[in-house]
């Protein structure tokens, strides 16, 4: 494999001040629009915030990528507070490969299209600051789109304890009960297929730039939950999305029972505005999550028709106590492994429960609109 060419990417001239909580001294580019013709191979969308612990780490292994071609990487910040604009500020004086975005309005979403608008690249690629992805990630994933019969390539999302908490959501998301219908989690081991379909569960990827330009990039009103809603674009015209065994990428769970409550409320909302927009986004065992904690409460009826709910209670524990033996947790940390499935499972089904009432009488709107195509100038507007 040839080296990686390394290219200055961005002019000391084209960098403005972003507002630093710390010294207000980290330089990025202004809003730009990237002319149609590609200047490198492939472009890397990094939506920051907040994350020192990782964000080095994470771009060590997105700098050491073995793709032939030019990369450029660009790290789109949303307003960090915490040492991330300074930690960034070093990244992009020691590597000119790195450029450095503004996300005033902070979201992933709003972030991932700032970086698509000022991508150069042929490919995009979505990767995440809290990840850590295997060196021949965007060869493969560039490989595979070039056969020309799929639209989007991804890889499994492989969960990797950092502490207490997180080890042990990353061991629920190894039973079914903790993965529930999604096959994004299939590990890239020996018994694993070399590629297998993905749904609208999808962890990050490679694409065509043309391909998420024609699309209008990610829908802005979707903080969370943007990569399954435009996967449901995708699969409506007719696109293909795969997962690679080889691509797999290693992820780090959160850390605190009360992080991931809020996590998963926030999946379980924006999966319901997902389904309200594409009905065909959610198979029976996503409609049937949001019983649960329905059916749960129930049970604090009195009398006869509190008895089903009651009766539900008692399969779930038991099912949540088969799980937790199967995982074979420590045996001190088997109240904690159960105490986490029901975390995630509850606030997923309250969230999506609680975002139905709240959306559902503009499900018409939601159906109607969509993010609007990008259409890029024939050449730079800042060369004569």
């Amino acid at each position: 494999m040839p080296p990686l060419t390394v290219r200055a990417t961005t002019p000391p001239s084209a960098v403005a001040p972003l507002p630093d909580p710390a010294d207000g001294a980290l330089a990025v580019e202004p809003p730009t629009l990237a002319p149609r013709e590609p200047a490198v191979t492939v472009s890397v969308l990094v939506p920051v915030r907040d994350e020192e612990q990782h964000i080095e780490r994470s771009v060590a292994t997105m700098l050491a990528q073995d793709v032939e071609g030019e990369v450029e990487l660009l790290l789109i910040d949303g307003r960090s507070t915490d040492r991330t604009p300074e930690i960034l500020r070093a990244l992009q004086d020691r590597d000119p490969r790195i450029r450095v975005l503004d996300n005033p309005d902070r979201t992933t979403a709003h972030a991932l299209n700032r970086g698509l608008r000022a991508a150069r690249g042929r490919f995009v690629a979505r990767m995440d600051a809290h990840a850590e992805y295997p060196r021949s990630y965007l060869r493969h994933g560039i490989e595979r789109l070039s056969a020309g019969d799929v639209a989007w390539v991804a890889g499994p999302q492989l969960p990797t304890g950092a502490g207490r908490w997180s080890s042990l959501v990353a061991r629920a998301l190894a039973g079914p009960l903790g993965r529930g219908s999604s096959n994004k989690w299939q590990a890239a081991g020996a018994a694993a297929p070399e590629e297998w379909e993905l749904s609208t569960s999808v962890f990050t990827g490679v694409w065509y730039r043309d391909r998420l330009d024609a699309l209008g990039g990610w829908d802005g009103a979707w903080p969370v939950n943007q990569d399954s809603e435009m996967a449901a674009r995708v699969l409506a015209e007719g696109g293909r999305i795969v997962c690679r065994a080889e691509m797999a990428a290693r992820y780090v769970p959160r850390d605190s029972p009360t992080r991931l409550a809020r996590q998963y409320w926030r999946y379980g909302q924006y999966r319901a505005r997902t389904f309200l927009r594409h009905p065909s986004s959610c198979g029976p065992v996503r409609l049937a999550a949001p019983l649960l904690p329905v059916g749960l409460a129930s049970a604090a009826l009195p009398g006869r028709p509190g008895l089903p709910g009651r009766a539900l209670a008692a399969g779930y524990a038991a099912a949540l106590a088969v799980q937790v033996r199967r995982l074979r947790p420590p045996l001190r940390d088997a109240p904690a492994l159960g105490t986490v499935l029901a975390t995630m499972h509850l606030a997923w089904g309250s969230g999506f429960v609680a975002a139905l009432v709240r959306w559902l009488p503009t499900r018409r709107q939601l159906r109607s609109a969509r993010p609007a195509p990008l259409r890029r100038p024939s050449r730079d507007p800042a060369r004569p």
